[in-house]
């Protein structure tokens, strides 16, 4: 029997013509009206397909029939259609997954003939209404949610929740905690009708289509700044299919701060710009009062010694052919090798900070205040001076912490010289071993890019640079 709703909603006849949704569209999708009228709707499905359920389009009819089939466990699509003369369709059916038969013998084929479906007519106004709907199936529905996960047509994202999901990962949201905010409006994952796997390529798209616009809005970023300051230089590195690779840029302050006090840099890639997760590097050193300041930035799409290579000798010719005396870095292996073909005559060391950070994230079992090792290994570290005060004390420390054969432990004793103190005698690093220095020009950025801008779109860290206050 149809629902008073049905009667007035009138198929068009067949020699009707128009636009494919309904004009003007509804307020309200389908799936928000049962929401609201969830209250009034005791003891009966929510988002069950009853005759009258009206749509503005096949697609919005598509994804609340594709909810109660995840409810339900089973999977669904689209069958068939008829259009008039004009090719305007005039009906068309949603079916289950296991709907018509297999011709051939021998295959994983789940279709059974079932017959559970939904059919669809048009309205006056060019929309859609059911105007059939088969609740029975002849097999075994999924109980488990992993069996539900299992039918192709629950990767499909509706509507709503895919502007949800853009407008999360437009603010500078990680894809994990987009997951997280869906499963937490949820209380669990089971509750998100879509794997994880389709949210991260539903991510990389949005990335795709943002990024082409947001290089435009970069350049045009740049050619405002390069108004305002005219010894602003940007260099752009393209690979072989003059895509973007690497973008460089000092400013007019920048290139002055680096012939004063371009002596010793910190060069850190560990900031990272979350809607694309690019490498967004800085150059830091200190002036005669020992505060920050900053010789330039630069965004990465990838972190090969090539692409280091490039960067290094671009920022050298940038600075008027001035090689540091000493640049410390992470503990990067491509790193090292673009420094000794770029900067042959710049001494290398690691950066103390990261140093102490992977050594908490490679032995966190020891690295705890409870045990000690984390005090005796701060001060091997900062206080001790003397190679052999150092070697004694090292032997010391990983025997007592039965850390002599870890293998992070080996190898980070073999390359001693690029971090420890007593190695660094000769070596002129301004004080900028200390963990603070890279710690606060890290944090200092990050402060001020969260504050001003936080989509962290592309044009973002180049914003940031002129804000922050050496």
């Amino acid at each position: 029997m149809q629902s008073p709703t049905a009667q007035i909603l009138i198929h068009m006849n067949v020699g009707a013509n128009g636009p494919d949704t309904r004009t003007p569209p509804s307020t309200k999708t389908a799936i928000e009206r049962r929401l609201l009228e969830m209250n009034d709707r005791r003891g009966s499905e929510i988002f069950e397909p009853v005759v009258g359920t009206d749509f503005d389009s096949c697609q919005e009819a598509y994804g609340f029939y594709n909810l109660y089939s995840w409810e339900h466990g089973f999977g669904i699509r689209r069958g068939r259609s008829r259009v008039n003369t004009n090719k305007y369709k005039l009906m068309h059916e949603l079916v289950c997954q296991c709907a018509g038969k297999n011709d051939k013998e021998n295959s994983s084929s789940c279709k059974i003939d079932c017959k559970a479906m939904v059919r669809l007519l048009r309205t006056k106004n060019h929309g859609w209404y059911v105007s059939m709907f088969v609740k029975e199936h002849n097999h075994r529905l999924s109980v488990g949610y992993d069996a539900k996960l299992q039918w192709n047509s629950h990767d499909f994202i509706d509507p709503v929740s895919f502007d949800f999901i853009k407008n999360l990962r437009s603010n500078n949201v990680s894809v994990g905690k987009v997951y997280s905010i869906l499963c937490g409006a949820e209380w669990n994952s089971q509750a998100v009708p879509y794997r994880k796997q389709v949210l991260r390529t539903l991510c990389a798209k949005f990335s795709q289509d943002t990024i082409k616009d947001d290089l435009k809005k970069t350049m045009k970023l740049l050619q405002d700044m390069k108004m305002e300051d005219m010894n602003l230089k940007v260099e752009i590195g393209v690979d072989v299919e003059c895509r973007v690779r690497t973008m460089l840029w000092v400013t007019g302050k920048n290139r002055q701060d680096y012939f004063h006090f371009g002596d010793v840099i910190t060069f850190d890639t560990t900031y990272k710009t979350n809607l694309y997760n690019m490498p967004f590097a800085l150059f830091v050193g200190v002036n005669n009062h020992f505060q920050s300041v900053i010789f330039g930035g630069a965004l990465m799409r990838e972190e090969t010694e090539a692409a280091f290579n490039w960067l290094f000798k671009t920022f050298v010719a940038l600075m008027n052919d001035k090689h540091p005396v000493t640049i410390l870095t992470d503990q990067a292996s491509a790193m090292k090798g673009a420094i000794e073909i770029a900067l042959p005559n710049t001494k290398h060391r690691w950066c103390k900070w990261h140093v102490l950070r992977d050594v908490k994230g490679n032995i966190g079992h020891v690295y705890n205040k409870s045990s000690g090792f984390k005090k005796e290994f701060n001060k091997l570290v900062n206080d001790v001076m003397c190679v052999d005060e150092f070697e004694s004390k090292w032997l010391s420390l990983v025997d007592r912490f039965s850390v002599s054969d870890n293998e992070y432990m080996v190898r980070l004793y073999d390359k001693r010289a690029m971090w420890a103190k007593p190695y660094f005698k000769g070596i002129f690093c301004a004080g900028m071993t200390s963990t603070q220095r890279s710690e606060s020009a890290n944090h200092m950025l990050k402060e001020e890019h969260t504050e001003v801008i936080p989509h962290a779109r592309v044009c973002s860290p180049i914003q940031q640079i002129p804000r922050v206050k050496d």
